[in-house]
C-alpha cells in the first residue's frame, strides 16, 4: 500500500508541476508577447527551455518545502504520504479554479496552503515560525519590493531616454525584452520546479527511498521536464490578464517589469531560500511600471480581483486539502 501511495504521490506531484507550468507561463512571457517583442510560440519555447534550466540551478527552495512547512516527525509512512497526496489535491484544485477565471494566483502558496491544511487535518504539526519567516513575510514584502523597484527604475529610465528617438528606443527595448523574459523564465524554473522536488522528496523519504532534503538527480530532471512541458502548453487565459488587462504595456515597461521580477526571484532563491510567488512578483512589477504613466493607467478593478485571489489562495487550498484528508485518511490507514 505504501509503495503504491508513494508512486501515486510522485505522479500527482509531477501533474501539479505541469499545471504550475501552464498556469504560470504568463509570468515569464506575457509582457514580451503583449509588446510584440516575441511571438507567442517562440516566447513559450524560450520560457520552456529556461524553466528547465532554472530548475537545475539549486535545491535550497526544495529543502525549505521538504523540511520547513509540515513536521512529519515520527508519523507512520502512510500518514505522511496521505498528507502530501491531499496537499497536492488542494493545490491542483485551486490552480485549476484560478486558471479557469484567468486570475494570476500563486501556485507556490497553493502548495504551501495544501501542505498546511493536510498536515493539520492529518494530525501533524506545522512549523509556524518558519512559515511566517519564509512564506508570509516574503509574500507581503516581495510584491511591495517589486512594485517599488519597478516604479523607481522606470522613472529613472524614462529620464535617461527622454531625448532618445522613440522608434529606435522601442526597437532596442524589444530586443532587451528577449533577455529579460529569459531571465524571468529562468527564475520561474528556479523557484517553482524546486517546490515540486521538495514534495516528491517528502514522499520518497516516507518510504525510505531518499533522505529528507536530499534531491536525487532523477527528481530534478523529472520536475524540470514537467514544468517545462506545462509552460510550453501555454496559459492563455492568465496571459491575457497579465499582458493586457492590468495595463497596456510598452517594451520599456515590459523590460523593467521582467528585470525587477527576475532579480527578486534570484535573491529569494539563492540568498533567503524563500519560496516566493513568481506570480505576485511580476504582477506587482507590472503595476509599478504602469503607475509611472499615471495611477489611473492601472486598471485597479482587475488588480483588486487579483489581490482577492492572492488572499484566498492559502486558506482555500488548505481547506480543500484538509477536507480531502479527512475523507480519505480512514480508508488509507
Amino acid at each position: 500500500m505504501e509503495v503504491a501511495l508513494a508512486i501515486l504521490v510522485v505522479a500527482l506531484a509531477l501533474g501539479f508541476d505541469y499545471t504550475n507550468g501552464f498556469h504560470d507561463a504568463a509570468n515569464a512571457i506575457a509582457t514580451s508577447v503583449s509588446t510584440r517583442a516575441l511571438t507567442p510560440r517562440i516566447a513559450l519555447l524560450m520560457a520552456a527551455v529556461m524553466n528547465f534550466a532554472g530548475a537545475l540551478l539549486g535545491t535550497e527552495v526544495a529543502e525549505t518545502i521538504a523540511k520547513s512547512i509540515v513536521d512529519l516527525g515520527d508519523a507512520p509512512a502512510h500518514t505522511q504520504l496521505v498528507v502530501v497526496l491531499c496537499a497536492l489535491v488542494g493545490a491542483i484544485t485551486w490552480n485549476m479554479i484560478t486558471w479557469w477565471f484567468g486570475l494570476p494566483s500563486s501556485s507556490t502558496h497553493a502548495l504551501i496552503g495544501g501542505l498546511v491544511g493536510a498536515g493539520v487535518a492529518g494530525g501533524l504539526g506545522v512549523y509556524g515560525s518558519a512559515i511566517v519567516d519564509k512564506v508570509v513575510l516574503p509574500m507581503i514584502f516581495s510584491p511591495l519590493v517589486g512594485f517599488g523597484l519597478a516604479f523607481l527604475i522606470m522613472v529613472a529610465l524614462l529620464w535617461v531616454v527622454k531625448n532618445a528617438n522613440p522608434s529606435r528606443a522601442t526597437r532596442r527595448f524589444r530586443l532587451a525584452q528577449t533577455v529579460s523574459a529569459a531571465a524571468m523564465a529562468l527564475g520561474h524554473g528556479l523557484q517553482d520546479a524546486q517546490k515540486t522536488m521538495g514534495v516528491i522528496v517528502m514522499a520518497l523519504a516516507a518510504v525510505g527511498w531518499a533522505e529528507p532534503g536530499e534531491i536525487p538527480l532523477w527528481v530534478k530532471l523529472a520536475a524540470a521536464a514537467a514544468i517545462s512541458a506545462g509552460t510550453y502548453s501555454g496559459g492563455w487565459r492568465i496571459m491575457r490578464t497579465l499582458g493586457r488587462k492590468i495595463i497596456e504595456l510598452d517594451p520599456a515597461r515590459g523590460f523593467v517589469a521582467e528585470s525587477v521580477s527576475a532579480t527578486v526571484l534570484y535573491v529569494n532563491a539563492f540568498v533567503l531560500h524563500a519560496p516566493v510567488s513568481t506570480t505576485h512578483t511580476i504582477t506587482s512589477a507590472i503595476m509599478g511600471v504602469g503607475a509611472t504613466k499615471r495611477l489611473s493607467a492601472v486598471r485597479w478593478g482587475v488588480a483588486k480581483n487579483i489581490a482577492i485571489a492572492w488572499i484566498l489562495t492559502i486558506p482555500a487550498a488548505a481547506l480543500v486539502a484538509a477536507v480531502f484528508t479527512l475523507l480519505v485518511h480512514p480508508f488509507l490507514g
